[in-house]
């Protein structure tokens, strides 16, 4: 199935399109949520924090891959709207073979690198064990990583997300039970909850190859597609790369946020745990409406349809804008009750900096809308570069800030988690600003995209 956004209601196309999005990104993120609230409520809170720090790290090195495969999806995008298909099998061929060499040489670093990463992180020695346990099986998982989202992603660029949520949800159904049958009922802790995370994610990531090359014949690479061309590198390097340096910057600085609060001990250290994955939960959907909003705009950027874009702009950002208050609504109001789902609610001073973290979170949730529709946009118009601008801006403030309030004792951790809104808002302003006054330049699509 392919669906072309450039024609049809916007709005409707749009919702219509992210729906499937945002769900498998829940279903995704069900992944490392299984475990971490299986491990919280049955292996204690050592554990919990290992987990959770451990997922910190997984989502920076797994950013890498896709961060490359969302630059990809663009270019891919970009030519279905052009609808020059000998382009887009050759652009499939030299993306798969990139993405997949820089899968198999990160795959190499992590398993001989982890011991000297774990002491980065500055983990607390009592956690230190189990967090390599984690590691070591987890860390078996990267390659599946990389299928399922190269995979996913050529899919989305032809307007198929339908079918990455259908493979997401029977490997996430899939986790679950084997984090309960691998943690309640073989009792191998922290070690049976990292496997049957990996196997879940090799189910969806093999699954979702076959079906491509099953039920997609018209888009499959012939023997004359495999081959460097120097032009459609230039452009798929340009744009992954450049992604994948913006996804790197934004987790990098996530995981030094993370080594600054492990500082902190294991109470703020399960606390942000749970805390992370709550909040990645609320404001989720309005990442996926970003990445809707990428795939609309470059499609319709491919065909040439400049006020076709300036009418998405306008509704995704009224649309963004409307679930955001929502959400924070629901997030500041039960932030008590969505901690303890969980953490134990005995354990009092972990959901209690876990609320104060949603609650200054929550209230700005906003802010991260606006910026994954920025994100999402300038990728798409073929400008990259100024979604790793904006990284950078949002990230540096939050790791800035964090190292310079946190250590103030009238301030304290609440330093860390008042930072983040900030860069948000900051990197909003310049986005918008930019688009503001160049905004002819941008919308022009240049020669050599032609």
């Amino acid at each position: 199935m392919e669906y072309r956004l450039t024609e049809g209601s916007i709005t409707k196309n749009l919702l219509k399109f992210a729906f499937p999005l945002m769900v498998g990104n829940l279903l995704q993120q069900l992944y490392n949520v299984a475990d971490t609230l299986i491990v919280g409520r049955f292996l204690g809170a050592d554990a919990l924090a290992a987990v959770g720090s451990s997922y910190t790290l997984m989502v920076f090195l797994t950013s890498i891959l896709l961060g490359l495969c969302m630059g990809s999806s663009a270019f891919f995008s970009m030519e279905f709207g052009r609808e020059n298909y000998d382009r887009l099998k050759k652009g499939f061929f030299i993306s798969f073979v990139l993405i997949g060499s820089v899968t198999i040489l990160l795959n190499f670093i992590v398993f001989t690198q982890i011991d000297f990463i774990i002491e980065l992180l500055q983990v607390p020695a009592e956690v230190v064990k189990l967090m390599r346990d984690y590691l070591l099986y987890i860390f078996a998982g990267i390659f599946a990583t990389f299928l399922y989202n190269y995979f996913a992603n050529l899919l989305r660029a032809v307007g198929n997300s339908v079918t990455p949520l259908v493979f997401l949800a029977f490997s996430s159904v899939l986790n679950i039970v084997l984090d309960l049958v691998f943690v309640l009922v073989f009792h191998w802790g922290v070690k049976g909850a990292a496997m049957a995370t990996v196997i879940s994610q090799y189910v969806s990531g093999v699954g979702i190859m076959l079906y491509y090359r099953v039920r997609f014949p018209h888009l499959q690479i012939q023997t004359h597609h495999m081959k460097w061309d120097g032009q459609i590198l230039k452009e798929i390097a340009g744009l992954s790369f450049l992604t994948c340096i913006q996804q790197s910057i934004m987790n990098l600085g996530i995981l030094m946020v993370q080594g600054l609060v492990n500082s902190f001990g294991t109470v703020v250290m399960a606390a942000f745990a749970a805390a992370v994955k709550i909040d990645s939960f609320a404001y989720m959907p309005v990442q996926d409406f970003g990445n809707a909003f990428s795939t609309y705009i470059a499609q319709n950027f491919g065909a040439g349809k400049r006020e076709r874009i300036q009418k998405g702009i306008k509704s995704s950002a009224l649309v963004s804008f409307g679930f955001c208050l929502f959400i924070s609504f629901v997030v500041c109001v039960f932030a008590k009750p969505l901690m303890e789902i969980f953490v134990d609610p005995s354990h009092i001073d972990i959901v209690g900096v876990g609320v104060r973290y949603l609650r200054i979170e929550g209230a700005f949730y906003f802010g991260i809308g606006f910026l994954f529709l920025l994100y999402g946009f300038y990728r798409a118009v073929n400008r990259p570069g100024m979604s790793v601008i904006l990284t950078v801006i949002s990230l540096g403030t939050r790791v800035f800030l964090a190292y310079t309030l946190a250590p103030i004792p009238s301030i304290g951790v609440t330093g860390i988690w008042a930072s983040v809104p900030i860069g948000w808002i900051l990197a909003d302003l310049t986005g918008v600003i930019y688009y503001r006054k160049k905004k002819n330049q941008i919308l022009t699509v240049r020669k050599e995209f032609l």
